[in-house]
């Protein structure tokens, strides 16, 4: 049952979620990147170097290493998802720029992951069995589960968009449940393990949602100088795609020690990301 859920479930359900993602998306969201290049260049370094970067610091400072370590550090890798646009949304943040941010970095991660994914394992795999990231395959499996149903999600939209606006609402909770019941998977999967992994990734999980959530707003705050737009980037680099991350590391490394750290991150990602949007809708808007 376990090996049905990780081999086919997750992978058919990160494919059904990504479209659902692309009928989110018009070729306008793409063109804002152009419009609004400052906030974007400062909302993609900050997803794609900044939160690598925090999380390598926070594995070694708790001196993380084997599966626990290139599990946090490949969720770190991860885009953001539906889930940071819909805090957005809630948080009255810039939703163009949280869709745009999510859509364009969706497309350049199936090429970072492999080759970042190989030097942690190469990194952080000392004490632990030998685990494989075949670079090609990993690409093109990245690119089936996310960069095509994107695109497949974007054509319907273009052609029903009636029926693409419809089903947006569903994606949300089609990916919370599908990460609900592959997280409770895992749990069974581990065993007696499972507590003792828990203890040592659930600080490291927790450090890397805080700070990156934290340091993605600030930096907003002062290089942008618009509250909404340091919102967003706080939010989207502080939310990322755990169902993607527990596919990587699941499906094609094939381990769930790997999967502690992006599940229990996924858990809290939902608690954290409340209270943020809580605390943001006190606060006044700023030009």
């Amino acid at each position: 049952m376990f090996e049905l859920m990780i081999k086919t479930a997750l992978p058919i359900s990160l494919i059904l979620i990504m479209t659902g993602v692309g009928m989110g998306l018009t070729l306008t969201d793409f063109r804002r990147v152009i419009l609004q290049p400052r906030a974007f260049v400062i909302g993609a370094v900050c997803q794609m170097l900044l939160l690598p970067l925090v999380a390598v610091g926070i594995i070694e400072a708790l001196g993380l290493t084997g599966p626990l370590a290139i599990g946090l550090f490949i969720l770190a890798l991860c885009p953001g998802g539906t889930t940071s646009n819909l805090y957005t949304l809630l948080a009255r943040g810039d939703v163009g720029l949280s869709v745009s941010l999510t859509a364009v970095i969706g497309f350049i991660t199936p090429f970072t992951i492999p080759i970042l994914g190989v030097w942690a394992i190469e990194r952080y795999a000392t004490d632990a069995p030998a685990f494989d990231m075949p670079v090609m395959k990993t690409w093109i499996t990245l690119i089936v589960v996310t960069v095509v149903p994107v695109i497949l999600g974007m054509t319907i939209r273009h052609f029903a968009e009636q029926f693409a606006t419809r089903m947006e609402p569903w994606v949300s909770r089609f990916s919370v449940a599908v990460l609900a019941l592959v997280i409770v998977s895992i749990c069974v999967n581990l065993g007696a393990k499972l507590i003792d992994f828990a203890i040592a990734a659930g600080p490291a999980a927790l450090l890397l949602n805080l700070l990156t959530m934290g340091l993605g707003y600030g930096v907003g705050k002062a290089l942008l100088h618009r509250e909404t737009q340091a919102r967003t980037i706080g939010l989207e680099v502080g939310l990322q795609n755990g169902t993607l991350a527990l596919m990587v590391v699941t499906t094609i490394l094939g381990s769930t020690e790997m999967a502690v750290a992006p599940s229990i991150y996924s858990l809290l990602m939902f608690a954290t990301a409340t209270l943020f949007t809580l605390w943001m809708r006190r606060r006044p808007l700023e030009a």
